[in-house]
């Protein structure tokens, strides 16, 4: 990716064009887009997955410059590449994406064929199309927003607009879109289903898509984590079978999510959080109260600590009083 300043402006290389959108199984907010349509217009693409905390992170961004530039010609684009099966259902993601307020065009993307048509490997990532159709600019991951919106207002430029206002946009960020403590962060996410699970300390290890009964060693060394009570473990994610299972984790991080949701047999479950056997107090998450109380009702990221001082190392627990529950994957911030 080449680019160099000439005259206070950034001059990006020709990366690719703009492929076809026509393997995307479904659209939200939109007809179905194409490149011949879009030409003329400013493009940014965005790869997403509904759970996706990355993704969650960088929204507040995309959805300002949707809002902020839609007139002067930009149109964002989501294509949604579901990381798990439960985001292939479109009447999961829809409602999903509604109560984040990304009203912009999405394309559903569940067989990968935009995913492949870009030649991308990464949740989130950004490309950003020029009036010609040209891909002039690509980012993968979070971070990178003053650079991100300064691209955006290079492209309008060339395509025409004069009136481009050239602050940058400040979204108000709450919740699990804050960005993460990075110089505290210190555990990577961990999946629960044994296809990408590492580090699992309950003895025995995995017994893969068979009931069995799990249980916590006495102590967790850093980014180990375990299984208590009776659980089918899947390539996805784990299943708890009766009341009272139990996931433990010792982490360092401000933040501790889990991306979880009731099963097919399940409606709503109860679960309790605890830092160092203690409720969270005033270092509950979004999803729970001080005591640590919470509920699954949907398959969602769900924000469990929130540490206001920041980062820290301890151990944390999730108890779910019902069965049912579906545990995907750990996140941190």
């Amino acid at each position: 990716m080449l680019e160099r300043i000439k005259g206070g402006a950034v001059e990006l290389s020709v990366e690719g064009e703009l492929p076809d959108l026509g393997g995307a199984t479904a659209w939200l907010n939109s007809e179905p887009l194409t490149p011949a349509g879009l030409r003329g217009k400013v493009v940014l693409v965005q790869f997403c997955t509904y759970s996706c905390v990355n993704w969650l992170r960088t929204l507040p961004y995309v959805r300002a410059w949707a809002q902020k530039y839609r007139d002067h010609g930009l149109v964002v684009v989501g294509a949604h590449s579901p990381e798990f099966q439960f985001e292939h259902d479109v009447e999961k993601v829809r409602p999903a994406l509604e109560e984040m307020g990304v009203d912009y065009p999405i394309a559903i993307d569940n067989d990968f064929a935009v995913w492949r048509a870009f030649d991308n490997n990464a949740w989130p990532a950004l490309y950003f199309v020029d009036f010609e159709g040209r891909i002039r600019h690509h980012h993968l991951g979070e971070e990178d927003y003053e650079r991100s919106e300064r691209v955006i207002h290079q492209l309008l430029t060339e395509a025409g607009a004069d009136d481009v206002r050239r602050e940058l946009a400040s979204p108000e960020i709450t919740g699990v879109e804050v960005a993460a403590d990075w110089a505290t962060l210190g555990s990577p996410e961990s999946y629960v289903g044994y296809a990408r699970g590492q580090n699992l300390a309950s003895p025995g290890g995995v017994v893969p898509d068979e009931r069995r009964a799990y249980v916590a060693p006495p102590e967790l060394r850093l980014n180990e984590w375990s299984l208590a009570g009776d659980w089918t473990v899947g390539r996805e994610s784990a299943l708890s079978n009766e009341p009272d299972c139990r996931i433990a984790y010792r982490f360092q991080a401000r933040d501790v999510n889990l991306v979880m949701g009731p099963s097919a047999a399940a409606d709503t479950i109860r679960f309790r959080v605890s830092i160092d056997g203690a409720p969270p107090g005033r270092s509950h998450g979004t999803d729970v109260d001080d005591q640590g109380n919470g509920t699954v009702s949907d398959a969602r990221l769900y924000q469990l600590v929130r540490h206001p001082d920041g980062g820290t190392e301890g151990r944390f627990e999730i108890s779910f009083l019902d069965p049912g529950v579906q545990a995907y994957v750990f996140t941190f911030g």
